[in-house]
């Protein structure tokens, strides 16, 4: 599909030698999508992302099939996939969900939590600090199976409800998490409202409170057309983990404001024409996407899929 002059490859200074690709497209990707999605197709997927040379796939979420439909099939699903040789975190909302998790042999969790009052009630039905008194039993005890957890913080750069979120107020709940014994944070920008100082900004007072950048990676939503840049100035501040959906699938449904996930394949061809190694292979990327919108009936919202499927 690529012309393999392009991207053309021009580094820029100051920014890191390889990115380690989240990919999230299995769970968040596909987790608001109304039709069901066959568990052989998901399998399908997450092997052809897993083909693509993507290292890192979250699977599927351990929550009650009443929230997330979609995600219902996730005990047949996971042992379907467990043989390939990538991480494959799964989301767990509680500790019925971590046994559930645990019982399968899933050693990568993440916990989702909230920087706002007005996100964590639509989402989990109770205030802030009663969401991370959930979580903390379970952050501890999956540290205790020596699994590897991953705190998710959503509306960290503005809220549907709320408006602006002030950055301590994020701060003190990553800071919270953290001190639980997550190994990493995601910083969820879920209605993509982000921009780049406000990232700077966020991260720089992070790193004031003790927060590590290596323990952190970004999570961007494209609703203003923001992701990139905003993933650009992450970079810039040392962070090598972004979050990324194969197609831009995804959004939130508890956020009807949030559109889709920065696309995997657009933040690959950004990386690779800055000579930041990624490890993935962008022609079977784009082919998994355009085999998956076939399966969604519609076409992906990637402009780098776009582009280069119509090239063929």
């Amino acid at each position: 599909m690529t012309d393999r002059h392009l991207p053309m490859v021009v580094p820029a200074q100051d920014l890191p030698a390889r990115v380690r690709i989240h990919e999230v497209g299995p769970r968040d990707g596909l987790q608001n999508e109304k039709r069901v999605v066959p568990i052989e197709v998901k399998a399908d997927f997450i092997r052809r992302l897993a083909e693509a040379g993507l290292t890192t796939v979250e699977a599927t979420s351990f929550v009650h099939p009443k929230w997330v439909p979609q995600l219902a099939d996730a005990e047949e699903l996971f042992p379907l996939v467990a043989d390939l040789p990538v991480a494959l975190p799964v989301l767990v909302p509680n500790e019925r969900g971590l046994d559930r998790a645990l019982a399968l042999g899933a050693r990568r969790i993440a916990v989702f939590a909230s920087a706002t009052e007005s996100f964590a009630k639509a989402n989990l039905n109770r205030t802030v600090d009663e969401a991370l008194g959930m979580f903390d039993p379970v952050v501890r005890r999956a540290k205790d199976h020596r699994a590897h957890v991953r705190g998710y913080v959503s509306m960290c750069f503005g809220d549907p409800w709320e408006g602006a979120v002030p950055i301590h107020q994020v701060v003190r709940v990553c800071k919270a998490l953290m001190d639980m014994g997550c190994d990493e944070l995601s910083l969820g920008d879920t209605i993509g409202v982000a921009t780049p100082g406000h990232v700077l900004e966020l991260l720089s007072e992070l790193n004031e409170e003790g927060v590590p950048t290596s323990a952190l990676g970004v999570h961007f939503h494209d609703t203003y057309g923001q992701a990139l840049a905003n993933t650009l100035a992450a970079l810039q501040h040392g962070v090598t983990t972004v979050d990324a959906s194969a197609g831009g699938l995804g959004g939130c449904p508890y956020a009807k404001s949030a559109t889709g996930n920065l696309a995997t394949e657009d933040l690959v061809w950004m990386l690779h024409g800055l000579g930041i190694d990624t490890g993935v292979d962008l022609d079977r990327l784009v082919a998994t996407s355009v085999w998956m919108a076939a399966h969604l009936d519609r076409p992906s919202p990637s402009r780098t899929v776009r582009a280069l499927s119509h090239k063929e």
